[in-house]
């Protein structure tokens, strides 16, 4: 794993948390985009060599209403960034860690994402991220 992508934050109103987390980093958001796979609507916004990713649901079924139904807005995950998301994925596996997708798929901001389970990350929802070239 090569650093820190992104932290993901599940917010009920995309365009209301932008404009909290514009004021609060002084920054712009630099890309809304929606991942109709997972039912999400994501906005970025770039601080130093970081990236913040606010994440609305765009439909009541998907991961991110039912961990806000669950437990409220709040930080949902953090990325790390790899290079061979499919050696780290074999990797992780055998290492004993539960992976929630076989294969990397489509996730927003041009990376081919999987998620490492929280049951067996203490708790926290890991998302490996690989640029798509």
């Amino acid at each position: 794993m090569n650093k820190i992508e992104h932290i993901g934050i599940a917010v009920n109103n995309l365009q209301q948390a932008g404009d909290i987390y514009e004021k609060l980093l002084n920054t712009p958001v630099y890309k809304i985009e929606e991942v109709l796979s997972e039912g999400v609507k994501t906005a970025f916004l770039g601080v130093g060599n970081n990236k913040i990713e606010l994440l609305e649901a765009s439909n009541p079924d998907s991961p991110i209403a039912k961990f806000i139904a669950k437990k409220g807005e709040g930080i949902h995950h953090i990325a790390f960034e790899v290079d061979d998301i499919k050696a780290e994925m074999q990797r992780l596996k055998a290492e004993g860690f539960i992976l929630l997708n076989d294969e990397p798929k489509p996730g927003a901001d041009n990376k081919l994402v999987c998620f490492v389970h929280p049951k067996s990350a203490n708790g926290v929802l890991i998302e490996l991220c690989q640029e798509i070239k």
